[in-house]
């Protein structure tokens, strides 16, 4: 049997490029209000590395950030990036929402690594569960919990709003505290990887790959390992009971291809789910310019979790 490997290396060394281009998107795909944690607003406490499992891994750990003040406040849950293998809690904090009347949590969760799915999710769930068994010590609305990711953290606080009925990802600890969210904002998640590929644009990243980020998520590649992708796809999760979505995606994502957001939109919108799904136009895997991105993002999160109703609507 012949064996191309130069075919072979030239689609590792692209598939390497390519992690490398979400890591670098990691620190830029906030908007407006991301920052790194040394932009701490003046009387901002602060709470580093609260473990949200006992006894448990290291990445199992969460920061909170509460604004001074005696009212309970609404809680934005932030679920960093970085193709499920890397990134940290410590980028992109909507640090810019506790001037604006929110608690923000950012929280690290087991990568691919450390653990195949569903360590993830199972993760995420957990500490929605000891952030809510705990939103009275810290003065947080357990009822107000928003969810906001981008990319891989996309992927995982989408499974967050559709899963809040299922229990399968939810083990450990505080079994009888939910884990639901009532508001999700997914910036360019994956949906279902076995479309990746057939919606990817020309050079953009090969997800069907043995070694790619999908396929060291679930321990195999995609296409073979059907039953596993549907498991990690939060579209096969949707009912109508699930929190109202925001998705954002560049229509010139290299990485995840604009339709996985298109995807969910649908999958949404059938089950009577709201859901507005934005596309920016001429614009990649982060980093964007468009003012709507931001705008959008508080007026969604002000009307889900404080019920203020938007004053325009973004023209798409």
């Amino acid at each position: 049997m012949f064996i191309n490997y130069e075919k072979g290396n030239k689609v590792m060394r692209s598939q390497a490029i390519f992690v490398s281009i979400i890591l670098a998107c990691i620190v830029i795909a906030c908007g407006g209000f991301g920052q790194c944690r040394r932009g701490v607003p003046e009387g901002t406490r602060v709470y580093r590395d609260l473990p949200y499992v006992s006894g448990g891994h290291k990445r199992q750990k969460l920061d909170l950030y509460l604004p001074s003040g005696e009212k309970k406040l609404p809680l934005i849950i932030r679920v960093h990036g970085g193709a499920w293998l890397a990134g940290s809690k410590e980028y992109n904090v909507p640090l810019g929402y506790l001037k604006e009347g929110y608690a923000v949590a950012s929280i690290n969760y087991r990568l691919s690594q450390h653990s195949q799915f569903p360590a993830q999710i199972e993760d995420c769930k957990a500490a929605v569960r000891w952030l809510r068994a705990n939103a009275d010590k810290y003065n947080i609305d357990a009822n107000s919990f928003g969810a906001w990711g981008e990319s891989a953290g996309g992927h995982l606080v989408a499974m967050l709003g559709t899963t809040g009925d299922v229990n399968d990802f939810d083990r450990g600890e505080r079994p009888g505290v939910s884990s639901r969210v009532q508001a999700v904002v997914d910036y360019f998640g994956p949906t279902d990887f076995l479309q990746m590929d057939e919606c990817r644009l020309a050079d953009g990243m090969v997800h069907n790959a043995a070694d790619s980020p999908e396929a060291q998520l679930i321990g195999g590649p995609v296409q073979e390992n059907k039953e596993k992708v549907a498991r990690a796809n939060p579209i096969t999760y949707v009912s109508k009971d699930d929190a109202p979505f925001l998705i954002i995606h560049g229509d010139a994502d290299r990485l995840v291809p604009c339709h996985q957001s298109k995807l969910l939109e649908a999958a949404l919108k059938k089950a009577g789910v709201p859901v507005l799904l934005y596309i920016v136009k001429g614009e990649g895997h982060g980093g964007f310019k468009d003012p709507n991105v931001p705008k959008l993002t508080k007026e969604f999160f002000d009307k889900q979790l404080k019920g203020i109703q938007p004053e325009t609507k973004a023209e798409q």
